[in-house]
């Protein structure tokens, strides 16, 4: 059965993956699918663990969810080894591919080698092209794939200095862990814009180790958080312990501003930052740049939540459960009519008209994409009762397209891009709208405001401020299709 685009779902950004790996556990593979089932929400199309055992590799890879791919004991049998590295996928467009789902695997002069990737490289067109003119057969659509062929045609002898020539020839925003006979590697973008973290199980020589995007992945398994990779660093992890190097030029960090305000999980530490604690900040500093006057604050479940309790605590206006969220409406649906697409929202979220019914409503979410699931909220508010709907936003207006590894729009979909606040709140239905600053939302994260020289965060889609040069998007817009890749694997 063709997998679909969850209609209900359908005006996020969506981040495209999530990755973990494990050397020196006995149960390494189950460690990786209860680690990838921690990072669900980074990518829910399709998932994949590669185990090695004693110098043979195992491979499972499905479309779907962690749970539909690994939670039967021949799946886990089949994947035996002290070590694993997973992958969730997010597919931006059509069919999921089998081809397509990481970790992606090749055997080289130095036997295998399976890497999981997050993240976009924004020169993925360009180095395929001559790779391809080079002789290189590529297998999939995926940018990731990319990788593979680089460390293929290296003439460096070591597989870290393979990498190493890999990393200094692609451009973009990502975070990686991949596993040969011998360790497991991290490894991040100079930039530090992708999320990787280190953890342990155990300690003394007994002890595992972990790599995951977000810490809430090291939780489920019980390993301690150690540090976060940093940028531009590439760690090792073999039977003698973890060893780091950091083979290229410093340049200024700029990690993606938007882990804060939707992606990570609400109980995941981010750069040393609790999420949770700073989703109530940004609805504080929301609060304060924009009262109104309400009986209720109500959160777009689930992400606008964290926000919307601390609009409530600033503001002083009482905070409820005024919309309830069906959890059971997978990303998985019926194939979607017109009219099916209509009822979409009321499918996800039920208004709680007891709550609602004669109140002035503060609806609080985290972004306006295209503004159709937020139009649709309002309606359905209003249909309740709700004799005021003021809606405030924990992130400022959209207005430019991420080429660093979230599926994203074209501006020309945009709203923000397209219409200024009091058109978008006449377009929505509310009474009044309004957005966190940028200033505001570098305030809620501990900074002073914007450094226009020297921005703390990748925040380009709200700025245009490409920090990593997006040189397909400049130089291929008329690339064949076939050439390229599946944008932000």
């Amino acid at each position: 059965m063709p997998m679909t685009t969850n209609p209900l779902d359908d005006d996020h950004f969506h981040e495209e993956c999530g990755v973990f790996g494990v050397w020196g556990a006995t149960d390494a593979a189950a460690l990786t699918a209860l680690g990838l089932h921690a990072l669900q929400h980074r990518g829910q199309e399709a998932a994949g663990i590669v185990s090695l055992d004693r110098g043979r590799f195992h491979t499972h890879k499905g479309r779907g969810l962690v749970g539909d791919n690994f939670s039967d004991a021949k799946t886990m049998a089949g994947l035996p080894g002290r070590a694993a590295v997973g992958h969730n996928r997010y597919a931006t467009t059509g069919e999921t591919a089998l081809r397509n789902v990481q970790p992606l695997y090749a055997d080289f002069v130095f036997g295998g080698f399976a890497v999981a990737h997050n993240g976009n490289l924004t020169n993925a067109v360009k180095l395929k092209r001559e790779l391809v003119r080079r002789g290189c057969i590529f297998q999939s659509t995926t940018d990731s794939e990319v990788f593979i062929h680089l460390i293929a045609i290296s003439l460096y002898d070591t597989v870290i200095d393979r990498l190493i020539d890999a990393m200094k020839q692609v451009q973009g925003a990502y975070s990686l862990v991949a596993l040969h006979d011998g360790a497991l590697i991290g490894a991040r973008d100079p930039r530090g814009v992708r999320p990787l973290v280190l953890g342990r199980l155990g300690t003394g020589e007994g002890a595992s180790w972990v790599m995951a995007s977000e810490t809430c992945a090291l939780d489920i398994v019980g390993a301690d958080f150690v540090r976060d990779v940093e940028p531009g660093e590439i760690v090792t992890i073999d039977d003698r312990g973890v060893t780091s190097i950091k083979p290229f030029a410093a340049v200024p960090e700029r990690f993606c501003i938007f882990e804060y305000i939707y992606f990570a999980r609400p109980d995941s530490v981010v750069e040393g930052t609790p999420v949770y604690t700073t989703r109530k900040q940004i609805g504080a500093e929301l609060a304060r740049e924009s009262p109104v006057e309400a009986d209720l604050v109500v959160p777009v479940p689930d992400s606008g939540v964290p926000a919307a309790m601390g609009f409530s605590l600033e503001a002083g206006i009482p905070f409820e459960l005024g919309i309830i969220r069906n959890h059971y409406v997978g990303r998985t649906f019926i194939e979607p009519t017109d009219h099916i697409r209509h009822l979409g929202v009321k499918l996800k979220h039920s208004a709680n008209r007891a709550m609602l019914e004669g109140k002035r409503v503060i609806l609080v979410d985290d972004s306006i994409v295209r503004g159709t699931t937020s139009r649709k909220i309002v309606e359905m508010v209003r249909h309740a009762g709700a004799v005021e709907v003021h809606m405030r936003i924990s992130s400022p207006p959209t207005t430019h397209s991420c080429f660093y590894g979230i599926d994203t729009p074209e501006r020309s979909q945009l709203m923000a891009a397209n219409h200024d606040v009091a058109e978008m709140a006449r377009i929505i239905g509310v009474d009044s709208l309004a957005f966190i600053s940028l200033d505001g939302l570098y305030r809620a994260l501990g900074k002073p405001g914007r450094d226009e020289k020297k921005p703390a965060y990748c925040d380009a889609c709200f700025t245009g401020d490409y920090a990593i040069p997006v040189t397909d998007n400049l130089e291929n817009r008329t690339a064949p299709l076939s050439m390229l890749p599946a944008v932000a694997e």
